[in-house]
């Protein structure tokens, strides 16, 4: 689908195809703005009239169609509310573009127009993450609806800003639809060796990546993330990524590390048959990452950063990992695998170790869809953060609210991680029947040292079972502009 913007016109009663107008909600009714009351003195109140009889209120999101109205030349006119102008911001924007290319995507129009005003490129942007849809392999015609919408046009004071406002924004949504993309991609597509190649394409944009196989990680002494890998034909491997944007190349990077099983059968503490299918998303903390380095280094963002992902995939077969085996790790600190299910922290265990010593970063931020038990708490709105720092909580809590990927602070501490120590080994990788997405992160915490460090657990925002004003149903590529933004605005030069 095409963006173009072009400048405010007075008079619109020539555009063709759809239309896409506003009004505001005041006083229990609606106001038109400016460009759709002259517009609708131009059609002979044929849109105040369809506002009326419908019973428009100019409510945030409230929509009237009007087909074919006499003294304009667009085949429909579709009035939306924006609601109380003073709230109306970028994120309002992004909805509200999403919410008007859902209604117009399937309808027959090839061209879209929006009367923008403002916030044009945040209304692109929605629209553009809106009209996503993962259709690679449907066959037959019957068995999906094709868009019909080829460009959208929004008309708007500053043109040119807002056309390279939206060139950054663009950025962005390449990276959200690339993580979209990855977590949707059946486990038979996306698997280690698979996943890595994919992740290789970064290097089109400057960004460095390096891959570990099997032999250097068992070099390095990570026999907990082998050991989550042992039972799968497929090689375990840790990809880095590098991205050095920053106008002072020594300076620290900051370190994203995501959690990448591919697909979790749970190994031999095999998981429940009924819905394990949805067990490809549980790399949806590796794509966050991966997508996120895709957005920095397509915007040329100036910062140095270090993506740092590892990949494997939990199969149970003779050569799986049992519970009750005992594992070193790359810090030397060893586990007792009380739950081959709770996987996604011994691989993480390993890419943190790695990160701190060999890139001495800023601090780290790892993202995992690590618990079931972070969906009980906060459902699929929140994602779980948990720190060892109040400051990066405080950044990344307003990044969070910045781009409406909201973050909640979850509580860590000494009474939370004894509950890990285990009878045979260091520390053992779960802890009992409560509190269990806190004593994940207090086994996490074992392996940061004194690094700045959040923890986001993702299981409930990276893959939704409905559509959101801006993502359709499943991977919702949560994460990417949560980390983009954070960089943003508080560590670029």
């Amino acid at each position: 689908m095409k963006i173009k913007f072009i400048e405010t016109t007075e008079d619109n009663s020539k555009i063709e195809g759809a239309l896409a107008v506003f009004a505001n909600s005041e006083d229990k009714s609606y106001v038109l703005s400016p460009a759709t009351e002259k517009l609708d003195k131009q059609a002979s109140g044929a849109i105040t009239r369809a506002a009326n009889s419908s019973n428009f209120k100019g409510k945030f999101g409230e929509m009237v169609e009007i087909l074919a109205p006499s003294g304009i030349k667009a085949s429909r006119i579709l009035l939306v509310g924006l609601g109380d102008q003073e709230k109306f911001d970028e994120q309002q924007a992004e909805k509200i573009g999403g919410k008007i290319i859902v209604k117009l995507m399937y309808s027959g129009e090839k061209t879209l127009t929006v009367l923008a005003k403002t916030n044009a490129a945040s209304g692109a942007f929605g629209a553009i993450l809106r009209a996503y849809k993962f259709d690679k392999y449907y066959t037959t015609e019957k068995n999906i609806k094709k868009p019909s919408l080829e460009q959208v046009t929004l008309v708007t004071d500053g043109a040119a800003n807002a056309k390279k406002e939206f060139k950054t924004l663009e950025k962005i949504a390449d990276g959200v639809i690339f993580a979209r993309n990855l977590v949707t991609e059946p486990g038979n597509v996306i698997y280690p060796e698979s996943y890595a190649e994919q992740i290789k394409d970064l290097t089109k944009l400057g960004v460095d990546v390096k891959v570990l196989d099997e032999k250097a990680m068992d070099a390095l002494g990570m026999e907990a993330l082998l050991g989550v890998g042992q039972g799968s034909a497929s090689q375990s491997l840790m990809v880095i990524m590098k991205w050095n944007g920053s106008k002072n190349k020594k300076e620290k990077p900051v370190a994203l590390i995501g959690k990448g099983v591919t697909f979790d059968t749970g190994g031999i503490s095999l998981k429940p048959g009924p819905g394990m299918e949805d067990m490809k998303f549980d790399m949806g903390g590796s794509a966050a990452v991966v997508g996120a380095m895709k957005a920095l280094a397509g915007r040329k963002a100036k910062a140095n950063v270090i993506g740092v992902v590892g990949l494997v995939e939990n199969m149970p077969s003779s050569t799986a990992q049992r519970p009750g085996d005992v594992v070193s790790s790359m810090s030397g600190q060893t586990i007792e695998v009380i739950n081959t299910d709770a996987e996604g922290r011994l691989v993480l265990a390993d890419c943190l170790w790695y990160t701190q010593e060999k890139f001495k970063p800023k601090f780290m931020i790892d993202l995992a869809t690590l618990t079931g038990a972070m969906m009980v708490a906060l459902g699929q709105d929140y994602a779980g953060i948990f720190s060892n720092n109040d400051e990066l909580c405080e950044q990344l809590t307003a990044a969070g609210k910045a781009v409406d990927e909201p973050v909640w602070r979850m509580p860590i501490g000494d009474s939370y991680d004894a509950l890990i120590n285990s009878d045979i080994a260091d520390m053992k990788n779960v802890g009992g029947k409560y509190a269990g997405s806190i004593t994940a992160a207090q086994f996490l915490q074992r392996f940061v040292n004194n690094t700045p460090w959040v923890h986001i657990d993702i299981a409930g925002t990276a893959w939704r079972q409905k559509p959101s004003d801006i993502a359709e149903k499943g991977a919702t590529g949560y994460g990417v502009r949560l980390l983009d933004r954070l960089i943003r605005d508080y560590y670029e030069d």
